[in-house]
Parts: structure tokens; sequence; C-alpha cells
């Protein structure tokens, strides 16, 4: 029953000192009561400008260890943020999913950001609550997608990874505040796809989004191992891709013309 121990159950987001109470009390006032309703700008992308010219360049890209991840992008985009931690459900995923509110210029924007790994249950379920307070509050979110796909093990079962994703997906195709989405590295299948927001989101040059990896759909294809590369080329994966498809709005930060936004005329429908 130490407050160390409900942090990490998921069941409180931090454990604050007596002689820092009066100032943490203040900043999450001062970001709390700030709602506005325009939409958070997606980040500047921070990594590669040159778009990849293949599908499995794109991968390779998106996985690379020296890519940029979440905790970069946050820190570039907010001069001053705060976190929040757990599912209320027994849970957290501190290693997987990011979340809290910060300062963007001079209004508050909450964030969820996966971190490159296997999202976890408790993961998803900590972005879900963080993306209904915020609406509650009439604060927007930004969402900053990556991951190879969510976190399928016996654990991950067990704690209702399903429920837990589409959990996610209600919330964020529930929420009234506007939700920007941002996909900076591997968005992969639905543990990606339950974080993007429906007409809002933007690509970086060295990221993919796809329903499966192309290991995985070469291998329910069966086709043998030395097809991969080529598989990745036909999911068309790549950012230029997801423009051309009418997946994402536009690549942040790319060399040419795929920065703008690609709306289709008349309506402005997302359509693949």
């Amino acid at each position: 029953y130490t407050a160390e121990a409900q942090v990490a159950a998921g069941s409180a987001d931090a454990v604050v000192r007596p002689e820092e109470l009066r100032e943490t009390l203040g900043r999450w006032l001062r970001l709390l009561t700030r709602p506005s309703a325009e939409p958070a700008p997606p980040p500047a992308a921070l990594g590669a400008a040159e778009l990849p010219a293949t599908g499995w360049e794109a991968v390779r890209r998106a996985r690379s260890p020296e890519r940029p991840r979440a905790a970069a992008y946050l820190d570039a985009y907010f001069t001053g943020r705060l976190p929040i931690g757990g599912d209320r459900s027994g849970g957290a995923d501190p290693e997987g999913m990011l979340c809290g509110f910060g300062t963007h210029g001079e209004r508050t924007v909450a964030f969820a950001a996966q971190t490159g790994t296997a999202t976890r249950p408790a993961g998803y379920r900590t972005a879900a609550r963080l993306v209904r307070l915020a609406d509650r509050l009439g604060i927007p979110v930004l969402t900053l997608v990556d991951t190879p796909g969510a976190a399928n093990d016996a654990a991950a079962e067990r704690q209702g990874a399903g429920a837990a994703i589409a959990d996610l997906f209600d919330a964020v195709a529930a929420a009234r505040t506007p939700v920007t989405t941002l996909v900076i590295g591997e968005g992969g299948s639905g543990g990606a796809l339950a974080l993007a927001a429906p007409g809002r989101t933007w690509a970086t040059p060295d990221s993919y989004f796809s329903v499966i990896a192309p290991e995985m759909a070469a291998a329910i294809l069966k086709r043998p191992c030395s097809e991969v590369e080529l598989t990745a080329d036909r999911l068309r994966v790549r950012p230029q891709d997801l423009v051309e498809l009418g997946v994402v709005r536009g690549v942040v930060g790319a060399v040419g013309d795929r920065t703008r936004d690609h709306l289709f005329p008349g309506t402005g429908d997302r359509r693949p």
C-alpha cells in the first residue's frame, strides 16, 4: 500500500514530494484549465527528409535504431510537459506509451505517444483514459504512432489486448476535441491504427503504415523469405504511397511537394 506501488499498479500518476506539491499542483491547474478548439499542429519531422525509393527501404528506415523516437519529438514540440501513467485497472506501460499534457506555444495539448516497442494493453488503456480526459476538458490531442504492433504474448492476451485496442479506437473516434496524429516510425497493424485520427493523420519520411508487417504478409501468402522485400513494395507502405491512397494527409518535412494536404476535391472526404 505504498504510493510507489500504486504508481506501479497504474492507480496513481506520480509520487510528489511535499516540498514540490504546491508547484506541481499549480502547473497541473494551468495545464488543465486552458481549453482550445483548434487542432494541434503536427510536429516537425526530426529525421530524414528524402522519401524512400522502395517499400522495403521505408521499413528499414522506420526500424533504424538511429531514427528519432517519441521522447525526442515531445522534447522538441513542448516547452514543458507533465506525464500521466496507468490505466486505473492495475496496469501501466511506461516503456511503450508516453501520455500527458504539455504546453505548445501558448496552448495546452494532450499527448499519447508510442515509443517504438510492442504496446501493451495497459498502454492502450492509458491512452484511452488520456483522450477521454482531454475530451472532457476541451483540450486538443496529439498522438504519435510508432509500434511494430500490439504485444501478442500470453500475458498480453490475459490482460485483454483486443478489448484495450478496441476501447482506444472508440475513444479516438468519439472524441469531440480535435485529435492530430503523426506516424514517426513503424505503423504496424491495428496496434498503430488505434491511435490514428480520422482525417488528421500525417507521416514523416522515415515511417511506414501497414495492416501487417511485410515478413508476416509473405508468410501468410506462403512466399519464401526472398520475396519479403517485394511484398513490402506491393503493400504500398511508403509515406508517398499513403498520401496517394488517401490514408494520410501529407508527409511532414519531405523534400518535394508531398508536404501539402491531399484532400479529395469537393467533399474533403478521405478515401483509399
